[in-house]
């Protein structure tokens, strides 16, 4: 059962399934099948690729462009804005308004005045009352042509805005470096894990070159009469069934190489070759002497810290939102009325000029901004919160790291021993074997001890391959 669980470690399907079902929700179908490319990548060339083609990566850096666009509309509203107008208007029936009659009370003033006497003789007097009269004011046509000009002089908002810009940049910056790391360690982790399974299947092809060996030999034991034909069927199954492994495993690293070039952006369709060699010696190279690390060398802790640093700026523009806000207002216009539509011939056109300068002072908007604060102040306690948590997290992370490559290295070692150890006792049995002093049962035992030890081995160096990734990652140096 041990055996079985250890073997699925280094399932390369399994792993390709935990790595990559996100990145395939997103992949894009392949292109024309027939442009096929061939590369030849390092490790690092691959992360460079990835880094340019990742649909993840180009999305993070698309939320940087989107950035500076919203940081130039919050910059624009610092400056002046300036529109121009112009237009005509065409009344097909002036608007009549009744007023008083200013016009009868003059003429009768004047006819006092004057002592002219009514058809009785006595003189004329002033009525009480004269009335209504309908007048249009206004003609069937008028135009005007006009510039306004509205400057913003202080608004706590704006000001606020104006200067988290660089905040705001910084934190959709990092929002690519969190990405690319991420990315960057699942392609260190298939990358290698590819690279250990070729070690498996240089395994696999000595184990079946050697047992192809050892079953011609005992056809020809069982020829001469010294052996069972039961001891040919038995190394025929064996042969068969290392056989069928490989057949797995190919097809598993095939997989693999699929998963890696979504991960990649890469078209799958395309050749994928690595380059990298992985060695023991590679995966014990002392990333353990003076591992101290910083808060400040992991991404998310940076990313965290402006998200702290937004959270501030969120309590000022809120509280800054309570003082007035002042602007000044100008506008210049020229406008004419005529009887004709005749605007672009000769006649006045009538000036028309202001200057305002306004301030709007807020003085209750029933307590919508003190909410805002204690909220956004909330928002800011939560932040610091989740940083000292995730100081926790960090230190719980890489000394589980450490802990956990320390442990890998050391297995590595054993199982690598392990493996010469039955190498070497398999040898031996086979010599025994060949000159009649063995028996079949001790080299069948032999040959299964030799596939564990290989078996462990490949776990081992998968499992310190991954523990030295997760210490450079939890320690920021990947």
């Amino acid at each position: 059962m041990k055996r079985t669980r250890n073997k699925q470690r280094v399932d390369i399907g399994k792993l390709f399934m935990a790595v990559l079902l996100p990145v395939f929700g997103a992949a894009q179908s392949a292109a024309d099948t027939n442009s096929k490319a061939r590369h030849e990548f390092s490790i690092q060339q691959a992360i460079d690729y990835a880094q340019k083609n990742n649909v993840n990566v180009k999305n993070a850096l698309l939320d940087v462009q989107y950035q500076e666009q919203v940081n130039r509309e919050v910059t624009s509203r610092a400056y002046p804005g300036i529109n121009a107008s112009l237009g005509t208007t065409y009344n097909p029936n002036v608007a009549t308004q009744v007023i008083p009659n200013f016009i009868s009370p003059a003429t009768y003033q004047v006819l006092i005045d004057e002592g002219v006497k009514d058809g009785s003789g006595n003189p004329i007097q002033m009525p009480a009352d004269f009335g209504l009269i309908a007048a249009q004011f206004g003609t069937k046509y008028s135009a005007m042509a006009g510039i306004s000009l509205t400057q913003l002089l202080f608004d706590g908002q704006v000001f606020v805005g104006l200067q988290a810009r660089d905040a705001t940049m910084r934190f959709a910056k990092k929002n690519v470096e969190v990405t690319e790391e991420m990315i960057r360690t699942n392609i260190y982790k298939l990358y290698y894990q590819l690279l250990v399974s070729k070690t498996q299947v240089e395994l696999l092809d000595a184990n079946i070159e050697r047992l192809g060996k050892l079953l011609k030999d005992t056809r020809i034991i069982y020829e001469n009469g010294f052996t069972e034909k039961l001891d040919v069927d038995k190394l025929t199954v064996q042969l068969t069934n290392l056989q069928t492994e490989k057949s797995k495993v190919l097809n598993n690293i095939s997989n693999g190489y699929y998963g890696l070039k979504v991960l990649m952006g890469m078209p799958v369709q395309d050749e994928l070759v690595l380059t990298d060699k992985l060695t023991a010696e590679q995966i014990k190279d002392g990333i353990l002497e003076g591992s101290i690390y910083s808060y400040n060398d992991r991404k998310d802790y940076q990313y965290a810290q402006i998200g702290k640093e937004l959270s501030a700026f969120n309590i000022r523009r809120y509280k800054l939102s309570q003082v007035p806000t002042i602007s000044l207002n100008g506008q210049y216009a020229k406008n004419a009325q005529r009887n004709k539509w005749n605007f672009l011939g000769k006649g006045d056109w009538f000036t028309i000029s202001s200057v305002s300068l306004n301030m709007t002072i807020p003085i209750f908007n029933g307590f919508y901004t003190q909410s805002k604060i204690r909220q956004t102040t909330i928002q800011l306690r939560q932040a610091e919160n989740r940083i000292e948590a995730l100081k926790l997290s960090i230190d719980s992370e890489v000394e589980t790291a450490k802990n956990n490559y320390r442990s890998a290295v050391s297995t590595m070692d054993f199982q690598q021993k392990n493996m010469e150890l039955a190498e070497k006792v398999y040898q031996q049995t086979k010599k025994k074997y060949e000159v009649g002093t063995g028996s079949q049962t001790e080299i069948n035992a032999a040959q299964v001890e030799l596939k564990t030890a290989q078996n462990g081995y490949i776990t081992a160096l998968y499992d310190a391959v991954i523990a030295r990734i997760d210490f450079l990652k939890a320690t920021g140096k990947l």
